[in-house]
């Protein structure tokens, strides 16, 4: 149960002075494959991004850190390749103070980036070709003398009494918006007026600009929680149906009912301590599963009554977070504070419906979600500053590894005991928080940490896309 970020101070980005040349120079060591709990920096040695493995990677921040947001889906099209992106994101801020809380309703837009060859292409004098050929017409527009050209930020900020600890944005409904607060209270809120403003402007707001914050009443505001909590997911199957799970084990069904909701003070309860995520099923209208303290994942039917379904002993520790798989809808992942996490077939619910058991990381996961583009896809975010991108449906191959080995050889040592289905890891971040897919464009990814934003597009990350219509 690792998740506060509580009483931070305002975080600002720091660069480090260049050398001037000064001193006895050192000779570069050759590159490798920073391994977290397992690596150690030596006196001189620094931790480097190496861009080629990114098609796009900017990094952002909103004033105070957030502990939670969400993706705001937008008219902008369903299915967006083309360089340069815009993005909607709503988020909730880890105010030093409850009253200086806010919700950030925030547009992101030119953000830039580039294509490139998994393996790099080798030119005659055998050196590494890291941008012939593979840059886009896009990325000569956005590049300058000093890089490519930082994303527009613009922001619109709503105040909201206390730290938000969990913040979710309508499928059906982007502007319709639900917020947990460390008041123990659930929010529902309109961002209409907030969105259009974004959509209208192009004009930029600075990062850290003192962006004034307007007072609004929520639709709905909900007490009858007997703690704070964390759980909150919404219906993508039934329009405006919600579930708030509370560090109280209690779970309250949310039904909309012309304009407001109907919240049932009897809660759901089955878990003995307390709800940690909760997930409603891609397909079915009265399921929906949480996850648990007790280390359970349990499977809920809003109309057997309110006791569990079924649960399963999911971890033997808290499990933190769930996500269920909108793809191929038997599958749910749950991650745990050990830092392992596993993959469950809810077609062997009954039995061992464990499928997959994953033990990289080193401590407490704090996010997973599956993709919402490719089915056996996932990514999954840890306490020990790492993002990960899994790929399930790989398997060891002894004579590709072997090749593409010796095609990387020049440029990196990797580690060989890394798992297969292992796809990309991307580190720099001080405490990651959560982490989603942008659905709207494929391959992108973003987080949030005690830093700031992070916005990325692996390079790697091959994508079937549905096929164009006439």
């Amino acid at each position: 149960m690792v998740r506060s970020l509580k009483n931070r101070k305002k975080i600002k980005r720091k660069n480090k002075r260049d050398n001037n040349g000064e001193g006895p120079s050192i000779p570069s060591a050759p590159a490798k494959v920073w391994q977290p709990g397992v690596d150690k920096l030596e006196e001189g040695e620094e931790l480097e991004c190496d861009p080629s493995a990114y098609n796009s990677l900017h990094a952002f921040n909103v004033g105070w850190p957030c502990l939670s947001f969400d993706v705001v889906r937008d008219s902008l099209g369903l299915i967006r390749t083309e360089f340069p992106h815009t993005v909607y994101c709503v988020a909730g801020t880890q105010a030093e103070k409850a009253a200086w809380n806010t919700i950030e309703i925030f547009k992101l837009s030119g953000i830039s980036g580039k294509r490139r060859d998994l393996v790099p292409k080798v030119s005659a004098d055998n050196n590494s070709d890291m941008d012939d050929d593979s840059s886009s017409d896009e990325d000569d527009e956005n590049e300058g003398a000093g890089g490519p050209k930082p994303p527009i930020l613009q922001l619109q900020k709503v105040t909201h009494n206390g730290c938000v600890n969990r913040i979710r944005s309508m499928n059906q409904q982007p502007h319709i918006c639900a917020s947990w607060a460390d008041t123990g209270h659930v929010q529902v809120w309109d961002f209409t007026s907030q969105l259009n403003a974004l959509a209208e402007s192009e004009a930029e707001v600075s990062r850290g600009s003192a962006t004034a914050s307007s007072s609004q009443a929520p639709l709905l505001k909900f007490g009858g929680h007997k703690d704070e909590g964390y759980a909150i997911d919404w219906s993508p199957v039934i329009l405006g149906r919600l579930v708030s799970g509370d560090c109280k084990s209690c779970i309250h069904l949310w039904e909309p009912a012309s304009g407001t909701w109907n919240v049932d003070t009897n809660p759901f309860k089955g878990h003995a301590a307390s709800v940690e995520d909760l997930q409603w099923s891609p397909t079915e209208a009265d399921v929906f599963a949480s996850c648990s303290v007790d280390g359970n994942v349990a499977i809920w039917d809003t109309r057997l009554g309110k006791t569990p379904a079924i649960s399963v002993k999911a971890h033997n520790v808290d499990v933190n977070v769930i996500s269920w798989n909108r793809l191929a809808s038997c599958m749910i992942a749950s991650g745990s504070d050990d830092g392992t996490f596993s993959i469950h077939d809810l077609r062997l619910i009954k039995g061992d419906s464990r499928v997959a058991h994953f033990e990289y990381h080193k401590h407490p996961i704090t996010s997973i979600e599956w993709s919402p583009h490719e089915a056996s896809t996932l990514a999954v975010s840890s306490s020990d500053n790492q993002l990960t991108i899994w790929d399930l449906s790989l398997e060891r191959d002894e004579e590709e590894e072997a090749e593409f080995q010796v095609k990387m050889k020049e440029r990196v040592n990797a580690p060989e005991d890394l798992p297969p289905q292992l796809l990309f890891v991307h580190q720099g971040q001080k405490d990651l928080k959560e982490l989603h897919w942008q659905p709207q464009i494929p391959g992108m990814l973003i987080t949030t940490a005690a830093d700031g934003f992070n916005i990325l597009m692996p390079s790697n990350l091959e994508t079937t896309l549905p096929p164009a219509t006439a």
